[in-house]
């Protein structure tokens, strides 16, 4: 897949690709993105991919959806701006099947971002005069 990555303008990166644009902002001198930064964005890929591996489990077996959520908590240690920990709690509602608990957290733990967090790609980063 090829992203290209933008500068729109202020502290604007947007990363496009296929019908999408992704947009990302840094905030300065207290004043709130016009988006949510690129490590926001990382961390939203982490609980929405659970997500979608959470939703497909429930429609192959025709469970509801509704008042299920997950609540995503980001850890830092110590003195580190560096993420330790991530929780991803599945809140399901009280009428939810007991005997599929175990089985959202192991289709959660199925997400291809969490999979790539766990065997990391080798990043290549060079420069290239463009042909204008």
């Amino acid at each position: 897949m090829e992203m290209i990555i933008d500068f729109p303008g202020g502290a604007r990166v947007d990363a496009h690709f296929g019908p999408y644009t992704v947009m990302t902002d840094q905030p300065s001198m207290g004043m709130p993105g016009s988006a949510p930064t690129p490590f926001a964005v990382f961390l939203a890929s982490l609980g929405t991919c659970a997500g979608i591996y959470v939703l497909g489990f429930c429609k192959q077996r025709g469970l509801p959806t509704e008042g299920i959520r997950i609540v995503q908590r980001s850890l830092s240690k110590s003195g580190s701006d560096l993420v330790s920990e991530v929780e991803l709690e599945i809140q399901v509602p009280p009428n939810f099947p007991e005997q599929y608990h175990e089985a959202l957290v192991r289709t959660a733990s199925l997400c291809k971002v969490k999979k790539h967090l766990e065997n990391p790609p080798h990043f290549n980063v060079f420069t290239k005069v463009s042909e204008s």
